[in-house]
């Protein structure tokens, strides 16, 4: 099928097309929400696998704390009643034992047995890395480390807000510093440590007298730790992904529907301008080939034989510029929403009927045979215009003669595939990825839409077109039309006909 060749009719600077043109230049949707999302999505994901595993350790390692503040504390209680003393002392006013001599009303030995008993239970809890005790005025009065006895902590912020705050525990993890004289640890930990201070309180909990000082390195809980780094990472990461891409698959169809709606207003903003100015092309041209026409054919009555073929060159002109302003008048004309049921077959040998005589002229064999076909939605006078376009271009392909092929077929249940082939010309591939774009044509005087229209037909009727093509070995077309339903297009197929 021979196209034309490439008419562009460019889009003024100020009209809206040219504007879509440029806007679609100047940014890309799809691919400014790749970066800004990922950017976006990533910097959240971090926030939020940070605040969440910050969330985690804080929360894991103040539970481990209290429960052992509860532990000592409550060891201290057990061992003032198992050395029967007054239940009006705490553990916390035995510590010291330069205040031994402070409560009368307690047994000396009772005093020393109970802690005593205290301090080995303190020394042997689980995990244990140092365990400190210090006196009301930051002396340590013991230690695991026997190398701190008797040392007076200065300037340690920490212990002296927990003098301060009276609460149950203070807690805090990190790596060993040095510079701090207390933390004489007896073993390098691992991984990280664990630092609580634990109040030990007067008689009426009003007064923190003494202070035990417990570094521990809990390896089953730095373990789960490590498990729930995983986990909340795990999941980061993968929910971000799912967002991302789920996001970014929304972006990119509404990117590509936004592409393809940009396309169709401009290609009807052509359409429309070029309507208008085929309006006024029609009129203006209708009546002079209409007096020429009759004009030729008055003078071929009176015309000697030589002159014969000159006027019905004129005539067979007038007749082609004639086919070619209703050409173009059907292809911008606005198609309606009525769908009509129409015999593809019989439409088929209509067309073949008008194109009879033009077919033997150019010695071409048709091989078309009929069969059972559903009807397809489509219109009578569209459907022949679409035929006709097709039949025309075929024939033009092939002016020494060449084989004009028709199948149909039915390559999925509801639809019906109409193939036509020729062996003309044929296109190269840059001509077939024009073919289908308004206004392309190869053909010398030729308006280029003819294609252009078949394409917006098919698609009016939920059908498609599809072309392949190759050089010096001819073209083949299908149609993909969808089958009426009685019950679908009953109605509209009567009004078309009404």
């Amino acid at each position: 099928m021979q196209i034309l060749e490439q008419q562009k009719v460019p889009a003024p600077p100020n009209t809206p097309a040219a504007e879509s043109t440029g806007w679609r230049g100047q940014f890309n949707l799809l691919r400014w929400f790749s970066f800004g999302s990922f950017f976006i999505i990533a910097a959240v994901a971090l926030g939020l696998g940070y605040i969440s595993t910050r969330f985690v350790v804080e929360e894991s390692i103040a539970r481990d704390s209290m429960l052992t503040a509860q532990f000592v504390q409550a060891i201290g209680d057990a061992e003032i009643r198992h050395a029967s003393i007054t239940p009006n002392r705490t553990m916390g006013e035995m510590l010291d034992p330069r205040q031994d001599n402070a409560y009368p009303d307690v047994n000396p030995g009772a005093r020393a047995a109970s802690r005593n008993e205290f301090l080995d239970h303190v020394g042997h809890l689980p995990d244990m890395l140092l365990a400190t005790v210090y006196a009301l005025d930051r002396t340590v009065v013991w230690s695991t480390n026997p190398e701190l006895i008797g040392v007076r902590i200065e300037d340690d912020e920490e212990l002296d807000e927990s003098f301060a705050m009276k609460e149950a525990v203070s807690t805090s993890y990190h790596e060993i510093d040095e510079e701090r004289p207390e933390q004489r640890l007896l073993r390098e930990p691992e991984y990280l440590f664990i630092e609580n201070y634990i109040p030990m309180f007067n008689a009426d909990k009003t007064k923190v007298i003494a202070m035990v000082e417990v570094y521990k390195e809990p390896v089953d809980l730095v373990a789960r730790i490590q498990r729930g780094f995983k986990s909340i990472w795990v999941a980061t990461v993968l929910g971000g992904a799912v967002i991302y891409l789920g996001l970014f698959w929304i972006v990119q169809r509404a990117a590509k529907l936004l592409e393809s709606q940009q396309k169709q207003l401009i290609a009807n903003e052509t359409f429309v301008a070029l309507g208008e100015m085929s309006s006024a092309v029609a009129h203006s041209l209708r009546n002079p080939l209409a007096n020429i026409r009759s004009s030729a054919e008055l003078a071929q009555e009176i015309a000697s034989q030589s002159s014969q073929k000159n006027i019905g060159d004129i005539i067979s002109q007038v007749d082609r510029m004639s086919r070619w302003v209703r050409e173009l008048l059907v292809s911008l004309r606005p198609m309606t929403d009525e769908y009509e049921t129409v015999d593809l077959v019989l439409a088929i040998d209509d067309t073949l009927s008008a194109f009879d005589a033009l077919i033997n002229r150019s010695n071409v064999d048709v091989r078309f045979t009929p069969n059972a076909c559903p009807p397809v939605v489509s219109q009578q006078v569209l459907l022949t215009q679409i035929l006709n376009s097709l039949f025309a271009n075929a024939l033009e392909a092939m002016p020494k003669g060449g084989l004009l092929s028709i199948e149909i077929e039915s390559p999925q249940a509801g639809h019906v595939r109409m193939t036509l082939s020729d062996t003309g010309k044929g296109m190269t591939k840059q001509q077939q990825q024009m073919v289908f774009k308004p206004f392309f044509t190869t053909k010398q005087g030729g308006l280029g839409v003819g294609l252009a229209l078949v394409k917006r037909i098919m698609e009016r009727f939920e059908g498609s077109v599809e072309l392949t093509s190759q050089e010096q070995q001819g073209t083949r077309v299908s149609l993909n039309f969808k089958v009426a339903t009685g019950g679908e297009y009953g109605a509209e197929h009567s009004a078309g006909r009404g």
